[in-house]
């Protein structure tokens, strides 16, 4: 694939930016997807199979740290992985047959809702206080992961955001843990799509690896910035990254892209 320096220095850093606000928070997919597709002759399902290989680099090495630094919870960790893991496999699956203008608008009004409700519940993900205990807890976490899972392996963009979402809004947890939660989860999502990407021949595997590595010191960069921090912060950069998709899918629908 011939490309000129400008587009791989535009690459390189949307994969540096995107793998530091999927470790804070998520959504890094709202910088990087786009980015490729400036890509010459690349195909949208090229470019989400390559995204995803970019971008489990960068959250592995974030989940490494918040793992190490956060310590999650195993009993919400281990469920929330698996259905993630397999949520992801049957949604790349889909990617060839679900048109995306079917989730836009759904996605959209969820995301105001979500917006709003956290710009006006200040203390919302301050602290832990999780809602259920025992056999409830691991299923509200099984289907947290697999229906989330399933859009990152469709579509994509926002997944780690929603992921918070669900962590904080749902499952009570404050936003720190459940950005580590976040970080584990979402890099079985990005392992469950290329388990589908890799065999049918849709990663592009030079260019996929060069963003990766930018992508990976942004995800180191972006989790030990959020481990010091606290959630405090992780919460600013959430209303953030979340008004930042609300604009972008609100200029796809508008725009009709």
């Amino acid at each position: 694939m011939d490309l000129d320096l400008l587009t791989v220095c535009l690459l390189l850093v949307a994969g540096l930016l995107a793998g530091w606000v999927d470790a804070v928070v998520g959504g890094g997919g709202l910088i990087q997807l786009p980015a490729y597709m400036l890509v010459p002759g690349i195909t949208p399902l090229q470019a989400l199979a390559t995204n995803k290989l970019s971008s489990i680099m960068g959250t592995s090495v974030a989940a490494a740290t918040y793992a190490k630094r956060v310590k999650p919870d195993p009993r919400t960790a281990l469920p929330l992985a698996v259905a993630a893991l397999a949520g992801a496999i049957g949604g790349a699956m889909l990617a060839t047959y679900i048109p995306e203008d079917a989730f836009t608008p759904i996605i959209l009004v969820v995301l105001i809702g979500v917006g709003m409700f956290t710009v006006f519940k200040p203390k919302m993900g301050v602290a832990t206080v999780q809602r259920w205990q025992g056999k409830k807890h691991i299923l509200a976490a099984t289907i947290i992961g697999l229906t989330i899972g399933v859009y990152d392996g469709a579509l994509g963009p926002g997944t780690g955001s929603f992921f918070v979402i669900a962590l904080v809004s749902i499952a009570g947890y404050a936003f720190m843990p459940a950005s580590a939660l976040g970080k584990i989860a979402n890099f079985c999502t990005n392992l469950g799509a290329l388990i589908f990407f890799v065999p049918a021949g849709h990663v592009i595997w030079g260019l996929g690896l060069a963003v990766g590595g930018a992508n990976l010191v942004g995800g180191w960069l972006g989790a030990r910035m959020a481990v010091s921090r606290g959630s405090r912060f992780v919460r600013v950069v959430f209303i953030c990254v979340i008004a930042a998709l609300i604009l972008k899918l609100s200029y796809d629908l508008i725009s009709g892209t």
